[in-house]
């Protein structure tokens, strides 16, 4: 069931969504989260900015009230643009755990009710973020911009909303920073603090240049009335720039800011690397960066069409357990020796200082895993979820894709169970490849998984995507994953370097050369060469 509630006038059209549900997997129930479009037509007010996906809902991001465990709120990407953004945002609210959902909006944009004089003056919205503090008030976060990326009479905005209904209204928009042509802020995330509820922070990139881009920082101390000055955290320097920055916080309150290090050196090949920078004193200063590991992805492609897959593959995703462990996943290739990407898990168990060996997550190893999220429970379960291509067939018209989730108590062995499909990815947005989001929702309630996620209606070209959730119970199969472990439980040896031939390193350099792209559509990057 969902229960439609419009909050903001000016946004007409939606209507009951009459796509089936897909078949829920075998004891874990699935539960449509968005309908179609509530957008009237035309409501940015902005000249068209390629191919717009009425009804395509992507990037999904959920969180969980700490003060009642029924309380779940999910945002997500409405009516995708081709050239990036959406028409707006939503948020799905949940009052039982997730099992049914009702529809509000913040004025992040024109079409969710955004103006000039409430502070959400702006055509598109993109990177929904959402989290509680300890008292129950719930934050989310958006990118909302003017114009294409850096070009002239362009404009971008980091803006920052709040409820303390538990997600049925939300404040008008409090600007954190906004910039004209000049820079462009891309990919926030927002995280309260779980020791202090009056304190929330945000987190993004703010390109300078097509290859400059620091990590910038601001923060509440108030509850969100107020947000401090942003200023930039971490500079990486010249032809080098930082991405999906993620701040956890660790049970000491210790800050950890989570991203992906983009270097672009002039007449080298570009690379990727995921790093931390950590705070002991609520953001106010900074260790010099720690290194997590390498990027060794190549993204991924429709095996029969090649057609690109925009899976997110330099970025990853990053948990903080009760015990202050920390887990963070991403895509690399190189446990199948640079052939194909499958999901990297690594752990600290001292605050960040220092990473265990990525080993492998997913238990199909000859086929694509991409776009990993993980959480960790209160039991100190951790679970990560991704999609990958094992039921797949031959049929170049379609690309069957499943959704899974592998849990662990010790960052070695792992259970996968299935969470949906397959459906046909062919059937996704196309915004810089086949398109579901540069990152997928993962929490819990208890001893139960939550995943939050996007999946195609395959063969809907008029509602190609819905967000979904599933209450993922199911232990999983003991068969499932032996990933990188040895039949006795002993791990197994390290995975051996990767071997770099002229061919992969190009591969690995196109793979962040696309990245870039992505977020600047039409331009020339430097060493942005054709796929072959």
């Amino acid at each position: 069931m969902i229960v439609w509630v419009l909050l903001l006038a000016g946004c007409g059209g939606g209507g009951d969504n009459n796509t089936p549900a897909p078949p829920a997997p075998a004891g874990d129930p699935q539960f449509r989260v968005s309908g179609t479009s509530p957008f009237a037509a035309s409501c940015d007010g902005a000249p068209a900015f390629g191919t717009l996906y009425v009804n395509a809902e992507v990037e999904p991001m959920v969180a969980l009230n700490p003060r009642n465990a029924n309380n779940v709120v999910g945002v997500w990407q409405q009516d995708r643009w081709s050239t990036g953004g959406a028409e707006g945002l939503l948020t799905g609210v949940s009052l039982d755990g997730g099992r049914t959902w009702s529809q509000h909006m913040a004025a992040f944009s024109h079409c969710t009710g955004g103006n000039a004089a409430n502070g959400g003056d702006y055509s598109r919205a993109s990177d929904p973020w959402v989290t509680f503090a300890p008292d129950g008030t719930v934050y989310q976060s958006s990118l909302s911009f003017n114009g294409d990326v850096l070009a002239t009479g362009s404009s971008s905005a980091i803006l920052v909303s709040r409820s303390t209904d538990g997600g049925a209204t939300w404040s008008n928009p409090i600007t954190v920073i906004r910039d004209g042509q000049s820079f462009f802020n891309d990919k926030d995330s927002i995280t309260a603090d779980s020791t202090d509820a009056r304190l929330v922070y945000a987190v993004w990139d703010r390109l300078d240049s097509e290859t400059h881009g620091p990590s910038y920082f601001s923060r509440t101390a108030d509850g969100g009335i107020s947000w401090e000055v942003a200023r930039s955290v971490y500079d990486p320097g010249a032809n080098s720039q930082t991405i999906n920055n993620q701040v956890v916080v660790l049970p000491d309150g210790s800050l950890v800011d989570f991203f992906t290090q983009l270097n672009t050196p002039p007449n080298a090949p570009a690379t990727a690397t995921l790093a931390i920078i950590r705070s002991p004193d609520k953001g106010l200063t900074w260790s010099p960066p720690i290194v997590v590991s390498p990027v060794q992805a190549r993204g991924t492609f429709d095996p029969e069409t090649h057609a690109q897959i925009r899976d997110g593959a330099t970025l990853g995703s990053i948990a903080v357990g009760p015990h202050g462990e920390l887990a963070a996943v991403w895509q690399d290739s190189r446990f199948s020796g640079g052939v194909r990407d499958g999901v990297a898990f690594s752990r600290s168990l001292d605050g960040g200082l220092t990473w265990t060996t990525a080993v492998r997550v997913n238990s199909a190893p000859n086929v694509p895993a991409f776009v990993p999220a993980v959480a960790i429970r209160a039991d100190g379960t951790y679970g990560v979820s991704y999609y990958d291509f094992r039921n797949n067939t031959a049929d170049a018209s379609t690309l069957l894709t499943d959704y899974w989730l592998a849990r662990s108590t010790d960052g070695i062995t792992w259970l996968e169970s299935h969470i949906t499909g397959p459906f046909d990815l062919a059937n996704a947005p196309n915004s810089g490849g086949l398109f579901l989001g540069d990152y997928q929702a993962l929490t819990s309630i208890g001893t139960v998984f939550l995943p939050f996620y996007a999946q195609t209606n395959s063969g809907n070209l008029a509602n190609r995507t819905d967000i979904f959730s599933t209450l993922a119970s199911s232990a999983g199969s003991a068969n499932a994953a032996r990933t990188d472990v040895e039949a006795s439980g002993v791990q197994a040896p390290a995975t051996p370097p990767l071997t770099m031939t002229p061919e992969l390193r190009q591969m690995l350099h196109q793979s962040v050369m696309r990245t870039i792209q992505r977020r600047m559509p039409g331009r020339a990057l430097p060493g942005a060469q054709p796929e072959k």
